[in-house]
C-alpha cells in the first residue's frame, strides 16, 4: 500500500520531518507559487504550512485526497476553515508552541521603547556618541496595562512583575483566579488606559477586537504612555497611533504586527519614538521546533484515521476523554452496518444514543463519528467527523442525539436508529467487550445478539423453522464461504442469523439463500474499504 503523501509548502523546522516519521511520503513545494501549490496539493493527503501559504477554497477544491491541513503556528488568517470543514478536512494548529517566544518579544519591545535601545544602537553605529539624546524611563514602580490575559498576556504580566511593575489587566473572559496567578488586577478598559504607563496588547483579531485601541481610546491615555502590540495587526489603529505619537499624546510605541502584512511602508516607520519588527513573535528556533513537532504528531494521528480532538474544527470542541476514545471507531462501524442493512437507502431521520457510565463524560463526538459511518456510502462529498452534521443537513437527514446513564445488559452501549424512506425503521447497537475492547454487535432491531463486528458479515432473516440454518450452511459451503462466527436470535416466529465470514458473499449466493429459506431476506455487509 502506498504511503500517505504529506506536502510541506513552507519552510519548517527539521524536527517536523523527524516527527512525521518513516511511514509517510514527504514532498515539498513553494506554497507562494500558486500554480505549483495547486498542482502539488491534488495528490496530497496532508498539507503542512506555516505563514507564507494561503490555503483558500481554491486550494481545498484542488485537493482530491486531502484529509488534514496543519499550520505550524497559532494563526488561521490564511486558512479558509469553513471551506475545509465543508470538505471534511481537519485543520490543526500549534496554539501553544509560540507563547513563550511571543511573550519574550513583547517584553523586549517594552524594554526597547522604555530605553530607546534600537535608536541608540543605530545612532552609535552611524558614528554618533549622543548620550543625552537617548534618555529613557525605568520600568520599576510603573503601571503596566495588559489587554488580554490569555496564555501570552499572563506570561508577560508575570515577567514584567519581576521588574517591579504594577499590573492592571482587561479581559472580559478572564477569571479573578487567572488574574491572581498573573499578579494582575482586573479593571475596565478605560480605567486601564487612564492609569497605565505602558500598555501591551495580547488578543486575537476578531470583528470585536479590530480597532479596539483607536482614536477615542488614545485620547484617554497619559502623555507618557508607551504602547506595545505583538499580538495581531489592526487591534491598535495604526493611523490613530501615528497621529498621537506625532502630536506628543503618546510617548512611544513598539509594534511587531500590522493590519496588512507584509508591511514595508507605514506612517509609523518615520517616527523616532517607534520600534518595529517584522512579525517576529514566533520566530525562534525553539518555537518553530515546537510548532513543527506538534502539528506533525497531529498529522500522523489524522492519517491513521484517528480523530484529532483539539483540531480547530473538530466536533465536541475539546479533547476526547480517555474513556470515550475507544468508542469512536465503534460508532463508525455501527454507522456503516446501519447503512448496509438499510440497503444503502438514505434515512429520513436518525437518532444516535449513548447509554451507560461513559455518559458521565462529554460523548457528543460520538454523534459525528456515527454519522460519518452512516453517510460514508450515501454522500457525494466524503463525510468525516468534521463535516458529518453539515452533510446530513444537505441530504435532508434530521439527526437527534441523546444520552442515558442507564444501560441494560451492557455497561456501555451505542445505538443508531433510523426511519427509512418506505416508512420502516431500523436499529443497530454495539458495545465493547473484554480487555481487548472488541467491537460487538449487540442489537439488530428487536433481536439481541453478541457477535464480533468483523470486516465481512452476512445477515439472514427468515421464518423460524427446523433445517433453515442447515440449508444456508450448505449453500455457503458450496460457494466456498467459510463462517467464522454466528449468532441466531428468535422473536415472534421469525429468526435472524448474523454471521461473520472470511470472504465476500457474491450477489448470486445471497439470492440463493433468499430462495432457499421461507419468507427470507439477506444482506451482505463489507465494513472494510
Amino acid at each position: 500500500m502506498a504511503k500517505p503523501l504529506v506536502l510541506i509548502a513552507d519552510e519548517l523546522s527539521p524536527a517536523t520531518l523527524t516527527a512525521l516519521g518513516p511511514d509517510v511520503d514527504v514532498r515539498h513545494c513553494a506554497g507562494a507559487d500558486r500554480r505549483a501549490l495547486l498542482a502539488a496539493v491534488a495528490d496530497a493527503d496532508a498539507l503542512l504550512v506555516r505563514g507564507a501559504t494561503r490555503v483558500d477554497a481554491e486550494v481545498i477544491g484542488a485537493a482530491r485526497r486531502l484529509r488534514v491541513v496543519a499550520r505550524a503556528g497559532a494563526g488561521l488568517d490564511d486558512i479558509d476553515v469553513p471551506a475545509a470543514t465543508r470538505a471534511g478536512i481537519l485543520v490543526v494548529t500549534a496554539p501553544v508552541s509560540h507563547v513563550v517566544s511571543a511573550a519574550e518579544l513583547a517584553c523586549g519591545l517594552l524594554l526597547s521603547t522604555a530605553r530607546t535601545i534600537p535608536q541608540a544602537d543605530f545612532s552609535l553605529k552611524s558614528g554618533e556618541w549622543d548620550r543625552g539624546r537617548y534618555v529613557g524611563v525605568e520600568l520599576a514602580d510603573k503601571t503596566l496595562g495588559v489587554i488580554g490575559l490569555g496564555r501570552i498576556g499572563t506570561l508577560v504580566a508575570q515577567r514584567m512583575s519581576a521588574f517591579g511593575m504594577r499590573i492592571l489587566a482587561h479581559d472580559p473572559y478572564a477569571t479573578e483566579e487567572r488574574a491572581v496567578r498573573a499578579g494582575a488586577r482586573l479593571v475596565p478598559l478605560d480605567e486601564l488606559l487612564r492609569q497605565a504607563d505602558f500598555v501591551t496588547v495580547h488578543l486575537p483579531r476578531t470583528p470585536e477586537t479590530a480597532g479596539l485601541v483607536g482614536e477615542r481610546e488614545l485620547a484617554l491615555v497619559k502623555r507618557s504612555v508607551r504602547i506595545v502590540n505583538a499580538a495581531r495587526g489592526g487591534i491598535v489603529d495604526e493611523e490613530a497611533l501615528a497621529a498621537a505619537l506625532k502630536d506628543g499624546r503618546v510617548a512611544g510605541a513598539g509594534l511587531d504586527v500590522f493590519a496588512v502584512e507584509p508591511c514595508t511602508a507605514s506612517p509609523l516607520f518615520g517616527l523616532d519614538n517607534v520600534v518595529v519588527t517584522p512579525h517576529l513573535g514566533a520566530s525562534t528556533h525553539e518555537a518553530q521546533e515546537k510548532a513543527g513537532t506538534a502539528v506533525a504528531h497531529s498529522v500522523r494521528r489524522a492519517l491513521a484515521g484517528e480523530l484529532v480532538p483539539d483540531a480547530v474544527n473538530a466536533p465536541g470542541g475539546g479533547p476526547v476523554a480517555e474513556e470515550v476514545h475507544p468508542y469512536l471507531a465503534l460508532a463508525g462501524d455501527l454507522g456503516r452496518v446501519f447503512t448496509e442493512l438499510a440497503g444503502r437507502r438514505r434515512p429520513a431521520r436518525l437518532e444516535v444514543e449513548v447509554r451507560g457510565e461513559v455518559t458521565r463524560r462529554d460523548v457528543t463526538v460520538l454523534e459525528a463519528c456515527a454519522l460519518t459511518g452512516v453517510l460514508t456510502r450515501l454522500a457525494s462529498v466524503p463525510p468525516s467527523p468534521v463535516n458529518a452534521s453539515e452533510v446530513a443537513r444537505e441530504l435532508g437527514v434530521s439527526v437527534r442525539f441523546s444520552t442515558s446513564s442507564e444501560s441494560t445488559g451492557h455497561r456501555n452501549a451505542l445505538a443508531i436508529r433510523g426511519l427509512l424512506p418506505d416508512g420502516t425503521s431500523l436499529a443497530v447497537a454495539g458495545a465493547l467487550s473484554g480487555r481487548k475492547r472488541t467491537h460487538k454487535l449487540v442489537e439488530i432491531g428487536e433481536h439481541e445478539t453478541d457477535l464480533d463486528l468483523a470486516g465481512r458479515m452476512l445477515f439472514l432473516w427468515y421464518a423460524d423453522e427446523p433445517g433453515a440454518i442447515g440449508r444456508a450452511g450448505r449453500i455457503l459451503g458450496a460457494a466456498g464461504v467459510n463462517i467464522a462466527g454466528m449468532e441466531v436470535a428468535r422473536a415472534a416466529g421469525r429468526a435472524m442469523a448474523a454471521m461473520s465470514v472470511d470472504s465476500d458473499v457474491p450477489e448470486g449466493v445471497v439470492h440463493a439463500l433468499v430462495a432457499a429459506l421461507d419468507e427470507a431476506s439477506a444482506r451482505f455487509v463489507r465494513l472494510e474499504p
